[in-house]
Formats: structure tokens, C-alpha cells, sequence
């Protein structure tokens, strides 16, 4: 096959490209450049540069072709936007989560069968994933790897892109991908693996929101006694369950409840009592990778990144809503976010938390 491959300059998509061009696979390597370095240059230094230098050697030293293509209008316009919104109206945005569906299988393939039509069969990218098709469906199945997996940021994807995609290393663990790496002697094989946000890099979340939508001064509120504590500086910056940056003594505190409309955040110390169980939560926009599960259905369910989740009872409110309830209560809930939903290791879809 003749693959259009995703690369960063981290060690998973030099690794998935080299994996794929040792298949048979005729590669060509893509690097999207979406990072925000001439907007927000004054608040650190962006890495897309050395990213670059790194996928360029890696290139190199595999002889592979390479692309660079500027995506950062439409990055812009389709998910700064949408985490400026969310933060606005007190909502924890998942950007990671709409980048996939629109950014990197969604405008990107969109790119290449238009700049390059009928030459590119599959993309490939560096996730720990993997896409099997059953009877002319496509699966999207969990990584062996249940720290790295990351089909929680793939959920929101459908059908046709599943279609398209392939992910050469996602029946590997981590530690598999890094001998891989050595094996290969890839120009970044010691090279730490990236954190946080993919367009900010180096860049604090906090200090790309306080670009946006700047600080106002609000209230810490006790939750049970309604008592203001101390204060912040805009409801933005904190989301539900967060324990680091309330900055008063006398804790742990942790944010129980915020009020955009008079900029209040609502904590206490005393998080993990039985009247503050959150078990239950309701979801919107649903997005079914092999249409709506029969309900009532008994399910997993993860609520972020990770290995951890849930088993949950869900109930169909009508074709975009949801109501579930977990077995187990989970502190993290938050408005905006995604609940990922998995039957054994298949990924079924997602809902934004309500």
C-alpha cells in the first residue's frame, strides 16, 4: 500500500513510520505544522522547530520523502476557538479529542486525496490503537498497553476515517516501541516523550488562557458553609476535582462546583464524603462508532486519559443524550469532557459530559 504517514518528531511516529515501510508499505511522510509560536512566541519558546530538525533526520536516515504542511489557520479556527468557547462558559474542553476528528483525520485526509488523489490508500500515525474490520466494519480496539492507550482520543472519529487509518504500533507497549526505536537507531531514539496539549508544547495552559481571555478576580467559596476563603483570578483556570493552584492553607482543597455567571469557585476540604458521590452524569452529542448500543446496556466507561475505568449502567434519553450511572463514584466529573465508552476491548463511541 502507498501510506501517508503522520510524523511529530517523537519516538511513537518514528517508529510507526519505520514499522510501515519495513511491511512492503511505500511511505511518505507528513508533518503538520500547527504550532502557535508567532501569536503566543512571547510567553516561552514553541519546540515545532526541533520537532522538525528531528523528523527531518529521522526522514533522512530512512529515506523516506517529507511533506510539511501548514494547518495553522485551520487549527485556529477549529479547535483554539473551541477551547476558548468552553473555557468561557466554565466548560473543560478536550482538544486532543477534536484534533483527531478534524485536524489530523479530518483536514489532513481531506488534503491528500485532494493534492494527491487515488495515490494514498491508508494514514498512519504513531497512537496506540488498532483498527480491525469485522463483516465490512472497522473496530476500533485498546491498546495492550493500557497506560498509553490512547482511544479515548480517538472515539470521536467515524466509520469513513476508520477506514483509512492504520496504526503500526498500537499492538505494542511502550517499552516495545522504545527498544524499536534503539533497534532502528532513529535519530531521537532517547528522546523524552512530549506532554501536555499537542499545539502548545512547552507553553502552560494557563498562560495560552490568560492570552485569550485575560484574569478576573472572583471568590473561593466554602462549599458547606458558603463562606469566601480567598480568591482567584477567573473560573477558567480550574476545573472539577482540581487540587493544585487553590493555594490556600489549611487543606487539601479541592474544587467541588463553579458559577461562570458570578465567577465563583465553590471548594472544600472534605472532597471524598458520601454527599458529593458523583456517579451519575448525563452526556450529549453522541458520537457511535457501529451505531447506539440496546439500552439499558452495561458498559466501561473512561472519563479521561488513561487506564482507568468504569463500569457503568447507560440509558438512551433520545438519540443524542444519554444518562449514565457509574458502580463506582469517580471525583473528576466535569462539564465538557468526554465519557468513552468500551465493551471488553472494543471501543463503542463517546458523549460530551453535560
Amino acid at each position: 500500500m502507498n501510506i501517508a504517514v503522520l510524523v511529530s518528531g517523537g519516538v511513537d511516529s518514528s517508529v510507526a513510520l519505520r514499522i510501515a515501510q519495513e511491511q512492503g508499505h511505500q511511505v511518505t511522510a507528513f508533518y503538520l505544522k500547527i504550532w502557535l509560536e508567532d501569536e503566543l512566541s512571547y510567553l516561552g519558546q514553541c519546540p515545532w522547530e526541533e520537532d522538525l530538525a528531528y523528523v527531518r533526520a529521522v526522514c533522512d536516515q530512512a529515506q523516506v520523502p517529507l511533506q510539511v504542511i501548514s494547518l495553522q489557520k485551520e487549527y485556529h479556527e477549529q479547535i483554539v476557538a473551541y477551547v476558548i468557547s468552553e473555557v468561557q462558559v466554565g466548560r473543560t474542553p478536550n482538544p486532543d479529542m477534536l484534533c483527531n476528528k478534524r485536524i489530523k483525520f479530518g483536514l489532513f485526509l481531506s488534503y491528500i486525496d485532494r493534492e494527491f488523489p487515488a495515490v494514498f490508500d491508508k494514514i498512519a500515525s504513531g497512537h496506540y490503537a488498532q483498527v480491525r474490520e469485522h463483516n465490512g466494519t472497522h473496530l476500533l480496539i485498546r491498546s495492550p498497553d493500557p497506560i498509553k492507550d490512547q482511544t479515548y482520543f480517538l472515539a470521536y472519529l467515524d466509520q469513513t476515517q476508520l477506514s483509512r487509518i492504520i496504526f503500526p504500533i498500537g499492538h505494542l507497549a511502550k517499552h516495545e516501541v522504545r527498544a524499536y526505536a534503539q533497534q532502528y537507531n532513529l535519530p531521537n531514539k532517547d528522546r523524552k516523550d512530549s506532554q501536555g496539549i499537542c499545539f502548545l508544547g512547552t507553553l502552560k495552559f494557563e498562560d495560552f488562557i490568560r492570552h485569550y481571555v485575560g484574569d478576573r478576580t472572583g471568590n473561593l467559596v466554602e462549599y458547606e458553609t458558603s463562606t469566601i476563603v480567598g480568591q482567584h483570578k477567573g473560573f477558567w483556570y480550574f476545573t472539577i476535582g482540581q487540587r493544585h493552584g487553590i493555594r490556600l492553607a489549611g487543606g487539601p482543597w479541592y474544587v467541588v462546583s463553579k458559577d461562570p455567571t458570578t465567577n465563583t469557585i465553590f471548594i472544600s476540604k472534605n472532597y471524598y464524603d458520601v454527599d458529593k458521590e458523583r456517579n451519575n452524569f448525563t452526556i450529549t452529542n453522541c458520537n457511535w462508532l457501529y451505531g447506539p448500543p440496546n439500552t439499558p446496556a452495561e458498559l466501561q466507561v473512561k472519563l479521561r486519559h488513561g487506564a482507568m475505568m468504569h463500569s457503568c449502567s447507560l440509558t438512551a434519553l433520545d438519540a443524542h443524550n444519554a444518562h449514565i450511572t457509574l458502580a463506582t463514584r469517580d471525583q473528576g466529573i466535569a462539564a465538557g469532557q468526554f465519557a468513552v465508552f468500551y465493551q471488553s476491548d472494543v471501543c463503542l463511541g463517546t458523549g460530551m459530559i453535560l
